[in-house]
């Protein structure tokens, strides 16, 4: 189960809670590729007739390589008068967030995380840590402090510290990316939900999802790379189907109560606040930032918005008409819906 990956891919605060990473020395990075193909972003364009919205996937880690980003994505921000992302720039580069962060995630109950870990666990984890504990220390966890955190929380530190081995960069994510480009260009940007909110999905998970999480960061930490390298391969290509069908639609199929939480419960919170971008009055474009499995389904945004009458089109120049994935009868993607106009 992908439970781990697809929660960092949709928690933009959760590259926060660790982003003392980007500053550490965290070991030789794996190059990158020399092909300089620009990425092509899942893209979708909605409309009402006066006011448009750019719906971007965002992957919340990325490598220098992929920038510059497609023609396509290039003319939304141009288009775009104003900025949408899950957090506001303002939280989102705020050193309180990742604070917050990681005091929710210190244990309360006076046991280190030792207590409540199978034997097998713990030595995988006290194996890991000897491994990397340069980077650790760089990051102020001297020797069994990791052990002072919840199960998810080093299970999110794992998993932050493996991508950047990787040549993955928070720093580079598309989320930092535009919100830099947007103060550049006097553009103004507001986020769809407060931190405390995406902290929330880590802190109120159970025990057994924890250990579940953990256990997660640590098999993948053994083969690194492979289960990452597929979600950032299935992103650079807009590959819809791949990033629905291997992430989402298992996490939703074998714990459809965190998936509820952690994904429908926020798509259909922000869909209003979409929908009021939309209708207001005047002719002012907003280009909105989100984690790619944000858009994608019967249960994302992109479906949401469609079946409340608005134009949908899938924004990729050179691509094949796509079925919309997830959305059983739903009209062809690549197209205009035959919805009607507001």
């Amino acid at each position: 189960m992908r439970s781990r990956t697809l929660l960092i891919g949709l928690l933009v605060a959760a590259i926060a809670a660790v982003s003392a990473v980007a500053a550490t020395k965290s070991g030789p990075r794996k190059g990158t590729s020399a092909s300089h193909v620009p990425p092509v972003p899942l893209l979708w364009k909605v409309s009402d007739g006066d006011n448009d919205l750019y719906l971007l996937g965002s992957f919340h880690l990325l490598k220098p390589a992929d920038y510059p980003l497609s023609h396509d994505v290039e003319l939304a921000f141009d288009d775009a008068e104003s900025l949408a992302f899950e957090l506001s720039p303002e939280e989102m580069n705020s050193p309180a967030l990742g604070q917050a962060m990681a005091q929710a995630g210190l244990r309360t109950d006076g046991k280190p995380l030792s207590h409540e870990l199978p034997d097998p666990m713990l030595r995988q984890l006290q194996a890991w840590s000897k491994a990397n504990a340069g980077t650790l220390e760089a990051m102020g966890l001297h020797g069994d402090m990791l052990l002072a955190f919840d199960a998810w929380f080093v299970g999110l530190t794992i998993s932050i510290v493996e991508m950047r081995k990787q040549g993955l960069d928070p720093e580079l994510g598309l989320d930092r990316h535009f919100m830099a480009r947007a103060t550049k260009a006097g553009k103004s940007a507001i986020g769809l939900e407060k931190g405390k909110e995406q902290i929330a999905v880590f802190d109120t998970m159970g025990k057994v999802e924890q250990l579940q999480f953990l256990e997660e960061a640590l098999s993948e930490a053994r083969k690194p790379g492979a289960e990452i390298d597929r979600l950032h391969t299935a992103w650079r290509s807009g590959d819809a189907a791949s990033l629905w069908e291997g992430m989402a639609l298992d996490m939703r199929e074998t714990y459809p109560k965190l998936y509820q939480r952690v994904n429908v419960a926020r798509n259909d919170a922000w869909v209003p606040k979409l929908q009021a971008m939309l209708d207001r009055e005047g002719s002012e474009d907003t280009l909105v930032v989100v984690g790619a499995l944000h858009l994608l389904g019967d249960d994302g945004v992109v479906e949401k918005l469609r079946a409340k009458g608005y134009r949908v089109e899938r924004v990729c120049t050179g691509c094949a008409p796509q079925t919309p994935v997830g959305a059983g009868r739903k009209p062809a993607a690549g197209k205009p819906s035959a919805g009607s106009k507001r």
